[in-house]
């Protein structure tokens, strides 16, 4: 009799079969050389996602990997033919056109992005839809703990910092890649992602008037392969903090931002020039045969022109872009 009773109050799980053909679930997986984890990854997703009911759809995104992932990819997709869907690049394109990809191929009413390295645990999804369900539009992960060696940590960390205080979006683990979002998030046109743009995802969201929201994400130690973390991609991520915040400072009111480097340049120039003076005032010092007003004046000709020159590309670069010419696919199973 007890038997029968814990038997009835067992969660029901629904396989595919017997759900609505509406996709509710998209996991969007961008994997490099993770040969090894897939498998796994994808027994403990479906593990959790058949529980809450919906269907789902997994996307796993090859980046170009060099090992036997394809192949692993390959038989999970001969497996579990309907749910699993592969989208293989010719090459490593990074991690946002491989975002790009999964997001323009995804199906459903809210859609996950998560490592393909068995650091996020699926079993927080749960709890990213019970904080959309309160009303928000994109959720994102915070590793607590953290369980990485300091070389990851202390960079995130300041990255981390920066991000917050330059942008007012104050979230602890800006670079988490295990996030939620809601369809029209991903849909909106103007969220335009290239470069390493998908760290900023919740930066452009908020700009955009999204409500984004941080829920802490239990987070495991990596089990095979290697972090693709290095000094490089942190360079690169300052880079494209200064582009996301023109691009959603400034673009529309540029005066703001060439007001001040104009009245800056004009400043120090004045500044210089009446150093200048006051030299050939004091030492009796011809201003011809002062070679430093010369040289102060060529630096900042040329400083405010590479800046404006920059800034000026970054807005061509954005309106010009085109999703699909940011990766190239060599094969894909639907």
């Amino acid at each position: 009799m007890q038997q029968t009773e814990i038997l009835q109050q067992a969660p029901e799980i629904l396989l595919p079969e017997t759900l609505s053909p509406q996709v509710a679930l998209s996991i969007v997986v961008p994997v490099l050389n993770e040969q090894e984890s897939v498998r796994l990854l994808y027994e403990n997703l479906s593990a959790q996602l058949d529980q809450i009911g919906k269907r789902y759809e997994v996307i796993f995104v090859d980046d170009g990997s060099s090992d036997g992932t394809f192949t692993e990819l390959k038989k999970l997709y001969d497996e579990h033919a309907g749910i699993v869907r592969i989208i293989r690049f010719r090459r490593n394109f990074g991690k946002t056109p491989a975002l790009v990809a999964g997001f323009s191929r995804s199906r459903g009413d809210v859609v996950f992005t998560m490592d393909g390295d068995l650091q996020d645990d699926p079993e927080e999804i749960p709890h990213m839809l019970a904080k959309l369900d309160e009303g928000y539009d994109l959720i994102t992960g915070w590793k607590f703990p953290r369980l990485d060696p300091i070389s990851k940590t202390f960079p995130s960390h300041v990255f981390n910092w920066l991000v917050s205080r330059m942008t007012g979006v104050y979230l602890h683990d800006i670079n988490n890649g295990f996030k939620a979002y809601r369809r029209e998030v991903i849909n909106d046109p103007h969220l335009k992602l290239y470069g390493e743009f998908h760290r900023f995802i919740p930066v452009m969201a908020h700009w955009r008037g999204y409500r984004v929201a941080e829920i802490k994400v239990r987070h495991h130690r990596r089990k095979f392969g290697m972090s693709k973390f290095g000094v490089s991609r942190f360079a690169r991520g300052l880079i494209d903090l200064l582009n996301v915040l023109f691009l959603t400072t400034f673009m529309r009111t540029p005066l703001r931002l060439f007001s001040p480097i104009g009245f800056v340049a004009l400043l120090v120039g004045t500044l210089i020039d009446v150093f200048v003076v006051m030299r050939r005032i004091v030492f009796n010092e011809p201003i011809h045969l002062q070679p430093l007003l010369f040289l102060g004046i060529l630096l900042m000709i040329f400083g405010i022109q590479f800046i404006l020159t920059g800034l000026q590309s970054e807005m061509i670069r954005h309106y010009a872009f085109q999703p699909d010419e940011e990766y190239s696919i060599k094969q894909e199973l639907e």
